[in-house]
């Protein structure tokens, strides 16, 4: 049941409850009690009857009161679009462990194939205590103000909002420097793998790849717009393969699109980085041991697991929320596939 929680500055906030939400949709309690749990046995009308109840009220159901009032140990919710990719694994490793360290329990949520993410989050925090969200696709605005003051929430490479913690590595300083370390090979065809509005942190790295350029006076190629699976990018090797895309770089948005495009190629009889140079990001570990080594950049992926449960932990505490984003420093790692000498 919903309980009066207090904002941190320390002013109580009238919370709603589910007798108010059941009021407003015109059902009773328990129907009410079977939308959040996700129960099939509700009509779909009624249900977005209480969903929308649940909207315009701001409630968030409070499940895990019972845990904070009695000290029992926190459960927090990590919310990931899904778990393919080295990625996703590494960022769930730290926030796993780390959590652990800190005696929490951890429920996964993959967004990935969910019609309606708010309602999936909203169930979600009547199980936990705390959430974090990769991206923000799975934190629409209506959902971070129903949340807002009731449950801590950390957004992880997302763009931040109001009242909301934010932990993100860097990207477009680092992406602006990787590009014109591959322009001052003398490449002149650079093309930029990866949707620049697929994710904010996309974005920043295309942002840079674009400064780069116009420093130089260059006008940048279109970006190349694929999803980041090792699948697009020997879809992308193939079409460069059939003449269809025209570069002597590849800017990737993330290494699993590098290494599939540069092995491709490779497989393929063509010259990396002699015919065409191929960079990444990430720096996950395949990345040191291909030939040639893959140019790519370092971004802290476990330690922004790390921070958000150890955020979490101390927002859960009393902690203040952090007013500006936190950003963790990333590196331009050359290795061999940009055309540089093999280290």
């Amino acid at each position: 049941m919903a309980t009066a929680r207090k904002h941190p500055d320390g002013a109580a906030s009238a919370g709603a409850t589910i007798y108010s939400v059941a009021e407003r949709a015109g059902v009773s309690i328990a129907t009410v009690s079977r939308v959040l749990q996700g129960a099939g046995t509700v009509s779909s009308t009624t249900a977005q009857k209480v969903l929308d109840a649940v909207d315009q009220l701001n409630y968030v159901p409070l499940g895990a009161a019972r845990s904070l009032a009695v000290r029992h140990h926190e459960a927090h919710g990590l919310v990931l679009p899904e778990l393919t990719g080295p990625y996703y694994s590494e960022l769930l490793m730290g926030f796993e462990s780390r959590a652990a360290e800190l005696g929490q329990s951890v429920t996964l949520m993959l967004t990935d194939g969910k019609a309606d993410l708010a309602r999936a989050v909203r169930q979600l925090a009547t199980r936990v205590d705390a959430i974090a969200v990769l991206g923000s696709a799975a934190m629409p605005p209506a959902v971070a103000r129903a949340l807002h003051g009731q449950k801590p929430v950390v957004i992880i490479a997302g763009t931040p909002q109001e009242g909301i913690e934010s932990v993100r590595a860097e990207n477009a300083h680092s992406a602006e420097q990787l590009t014109e370390h591959v322009l001052a090979h003398g490449r002149t065809r650079l093309v930029f793998v990866g949707d620049p509005e697929g994710a904010p942190d996309i974005a920043e790295r295309h942002a840079g790849f674009v400064a780069a350029h116009r420093a130089r006076g260059l006008e940048p190629a279109a970006p190349v717009r694929v999803p980041f699976r090792e699948g697009e990018g020997e879809a992308v090797a193939e079409r460069i393969l059939a003449g269809e895309i025209e570069a002597d770089a590849l800017v990737c948005a993330n290494d699993e699109l590098a290494l599939a495009i540069m092995s491709h190629l490779q497989d393929a009889g063509r010259d990396v980085p002699g015919e065409i140079a191929v960079v990444g990001w990430d720096d996950v570990m395949t990345s040191r041991y291909v030939r040639p080594g893959l140019t790519t950049v370092r971004q802290p992926v476990h330690e922004l697991g790390v921070i958000a449960a150890e955020r979490l932990h101390q927002r859960v505490s009393g902690a203040l929320p952090r007013l500006e984003p936190q950003i963790l420093r990333t590196e331009v790692v050359i290795r061999g596939s940009c055309g540089c000498p093999t280290r």
